[in-house]
């Protein structure tokens, strides 16, 4: 507990409730505050063109003055993804495990970025004294390693923000769980509880890693051919075992994907993965061994692995074709986004020759905790207050019905929008006022220069596409010079659309000689009436709404 005594403490995410990634969440005790996560989210489908979304955090750039530090619980991109950006805009120091720090720092590297920031590495025994709390931090069970939930301890109580976990007695060293760190902070008295919510809907424990990987070693001894293994290049503890498979079976490892090369160098490094150097091969050598002697690990990031097996079954690769006899094996559990591309690869998989061994058909694949792990968590810190985070509504809401199964009560929950502050002030907790939050949109080197209406024009020029009229004008004669001409793309074909093209350039003709005959005439208006014509005309004779560009010109 803090000496001092804190008037006012505020709950507020920033983003990571009602979606998948983008986590950031901001605790303010008194003057200070304090942010969790800077994490970026890759875009739904109907973000056309858009490559990440990180979070609006317009509103801490107002509060420049009082943030004390952004305080990062593990490396995956949902955590650390945005950080590059936000750290252009926020000035303060970044803590995080020795990997996380390393895996930062690379990010910053990766982006050009040469932003002046303090970094610094904390452990899991490590206590941060600020002038109204001290933070401490304890390990949880993740699929990277040295995974942190964060502790904030207050004059009310400690706020805990579990970070991604799940419990797993079969977990070892980088991966192994605080459980007895958990259980003294619960009893010291928990304000409240900030708790992962993604696998929320998953009924019992999730499986052990020890499990996945028995099931990984017993497709390595059943395949005859080469081994594909496909991967998140941050899922380090997939990778470790299938770099022990290989180690088991005899197999040399070549990897596919820049990403996969960067993490393992940092990994290796630092300590984080064990692996025998005459182990690995470079991709271009494993034409030199036999088929059963070779494991290819294909990663990215997202869906970046799926999209490198669908370049190899198609011929399309180029360092790896699938041919008859591989066996791929497939470690991803893919969102609901992916699902359909995930099939679709499976199904070129085996139209080229391969098996296919998709893991998580086998067992429940998950780096975060289903329902029991959930009960575990909360029954450890035993909190006056409870706030699911990290999840799609849906999975907030399961989590909510999983804490009041042992016991807490609707009072004591709290499912909150982004931008929502949850505010804790005279002995109870209540829903405040909101703040600015939303959603940055990342499109090349572009930071939130695209917002809805570009994507609204985006999305209407891929379902009816663009319906261009080109007229030429001479302003002295009042009269046409040339045109209208008429450019369809992605609307009609205009070879087999001759008469409908006719009429619009008959239609746009009419507009433009009406218009000019006059003393004097408005581009703008002449623009707008070919707009309006041509859209009743075209919806009219097709029931397609293009997007309609008018062009004119003077000479």
């Amino acid at each position: 507990m803090t000496k001092i005594k804190n008037e006012i403490i505020k709950i507020i995410p920033l983003g990571g409730v009602g979606e998948t990634g983008k986590n950031m969440y901001v605790i303010e005790v008194d003057s200070e505050i304090f942010i969790i996560d800077a994490g970026l989210m890759f875009p739904e489908n109907e973000m056309l063109g858009i490559d990440i979304v990180i979070p609006d955090v317009s509103w801490l750039e107002e509060q420049q003055e009082r943030i004390k530090g952004i305080f990062l619980t593990h490396g995956h991109e949902d955590a650390i993804g945005a950080l590059p950006y936000v750290l252009q805009k926020i000035k303060a120091p970044v803590y995080g495990s020795k990997l996380t720090i390393a895996l930062a720092r690379e990010k910053m590297k990766e982006y050009g970025l040469k932003t002046d920031v303090k970094f610094q590495t904390i452990r899991s025994n490590s206590k941060l004294r600020f002038d109204t709390v001290t933070v401490s931090f304890f390990h949880t069970t993740h699929s990277i390693p040295d995974s942190l939930g964060v502790c904030i301890h207050t004059s009310e109580g400690r706020i805990v923000h579990t970070g991604d976990f799940k419990f797993d007695q079969a977990a070892t060293g980088f991966y192994r769980s605080d459980i007895g760190k958990m259980a003294s902070i619960g009893d010291g008295g928990v304000l409240c509880l900030l708790s992962d919510s993604t696998e929320a809907e998953h009924l019992g424990f999730t499986t052990s890693e020890s499990v996945i990987a028995r099931e990984i070693s017993a497709d390595f001894r059943a395949a005859q051919g080469r081994l594909i293994v496909a991967c998140y290049a941050s899922n380090f503890i997939r990778i470790q075992q299938t770099l022990d498979a290989a180690a088991e079976n005899g197999r040399k490892v070549a990897l596919v994907g820049k990403s996969i090369e960067r993490s393992l160098d940092i990994a290796l490094r630092l300590g984080y993965l064990q692996v025998d150097k005459e182990l690995m091969i470079s991709i271009q050598d494993i034409g030199k061994y036999e088929d059963n002697e070779i494991v290819i690990i294909c990663t990215g990031a997202m869906g970046e692995p799926i999209e490198a097996l669908r370049k190899m079954a198609e011929k399309n690769h180029k360092q790896v074709t699938i041919k008859e006899g591989d066996t791929v094996i497939m470690t991803t559990t893919p969102s609901a986004a992916l699902e359909t591309s995930v099939y679709k690869t499976i199904d070129l998989l085996y139209r080229a020759g391969a098996e296919v061994s998709p893991i998580n058909r086998k067992v429940h694949i998950s780096e975060h905790g289903g329902q029991e792990d959930l009960k575990l968590m909360i029954n450890l810190m035993k909190p006056k207050y409870f706030i699911p985070i990290q999840g799609e509504y849906r999975m907030l809401v399961a989590h909510a019905k999983v804490a009041y199964e042992i016991g807490l009560t609707e009072e004591q929950v709290f499912i909150p929008g982004n931008g929502e502050v949850i505010e804790y002030k005279n002995g109870e907790m209540s829903t405040g006022n909101r703040v600015q939050a939303g959603n940055v949109l990342i499109d090349g080197i572009g930071v939130g220069d695209v917002g809805n209406i570009v994507l609204r024009d985006r999305k209407l020029l891929s379902q009816d596409g663009i319906f261009t009229v080109v007229v030429t004008l001479d302003k002295k004669r009042k009269s046409i010079a040339s045109g209208p001409e008429i450019i369809s793309r992605g609307f009609v074909y205009v070879r087999e659309s001759e008469h409908l093209i006719d009429e619009s350039a008959h239609i746009v003709k009419s507009i433009v000689e009406e218009s000019v005959s006059g003393d004097s005439f408005d581009w703008s208006s002449i623009k707008q009436e070919i707009r309006d014509r041509l859209n009743q005309f075209l919806y009219e004779k097709t029931k397609r709404r293009p997007m309609i560009l008018p062009i004119i010109m003077e000479v």
